[in-house]
């Protein structure tokens, strides 16, 4: 079929017009998305959950272990933020029965340091491990990596109980695949000038001794998402 004369140049100035704009917008359009920024990721959420060594009994904020602990962290590159889920006195159980709430914070990682107040109020070390278990299975159903850190029993309760109480952590560690870093108080337990007057929880530079030791291990932890 012909078109009627002179239709083929008006569909020509028809649509010229709207092809330059077509392709002008095609263009502007890939300019754009070349330069837009790229999308800012949100610091990994590290989620401490522990006790008073963790809240930071008897120091200011940023002297806690994760105020440091975080601090450390982005000194050596890693865009972090770490949650402090410490409360002073927290046995086992208290931590097992505030999960949950602590979850609401969406961390990335959980650091897990609970077990020194069952040991010192001579606790059943059976119901020590189940609270344990417990966390860290949650920890994990919810694919949050693992750094469980270990306590040791007072040496007043006796060898036995001491025993019992190491084969907590040895049990947890059979069952899960976690990071574990034997004794949180490494380097400071014991030490007059790195513990406040009550000698059980540690001063600031104290704190900082923890994180020096423990920062390897929670690395290695940060590694294993990437």
């Amino acid at each position: 079929m012909s078109l009627p004369a002179g239709w083929g140049c008006a569909w020509r100035r028809f649509l010229r017009p709207r092809l330059v704009r077509s392709r002008y917008g095609l263009v502007l359009l890939i300019v754009n998305l070349l330069l837009a920024p790229a999308a800012v990721a949100a610091p990994w959420r590290i989620l401490a959950l522990g006790d008073s060594l963790t809240a930071g009994y008897g120091l200011a904020n940023d002297q806690s272990f994760p105020a440091q602990l975080e601090a450390a962290l982005k000194s050596r590159g890693h865009d972090v933020r770490v949650i402090n889920g410490g409360v002073s006195g927290d046995t086992t159980a208290g931590g097992l029965a505030r999960l949950d709430w602590a979850l609401a914070d969406k961390p990335d990682f959980a650091i897990v340091e609970l077990g020194a107040n069952d040991g010192l109020r001579g606790l059943d070390p059976e119901q020590t491990y189940a609270n344990l278990d417990a966390i860290v299975a949650r920890l994990r159903s919810a694919e949050i990596p693992v750094l469980l850190a270990g306590m040791v029993a007072p040496p007043n309760l006796g060898r036995d109980y001491q025993e019992a109480f190491a084969n907590v952590y040895a049990r947890v560690l059979q069952k899960h695949p976690v990071i574990f870093y034997p004794f949180f108080l490494e380097g400071v337990a014991t030490k007059a000038g790195l513990n406040q007057e009550d000698g059980l929880h540690p001063t600031a530079h104290g704190v900082g001794v923890i994180v020096e030791h423990i920062l390897p291990s929670v690395e290695r932890m940060l590694a294993s998402r990437g």
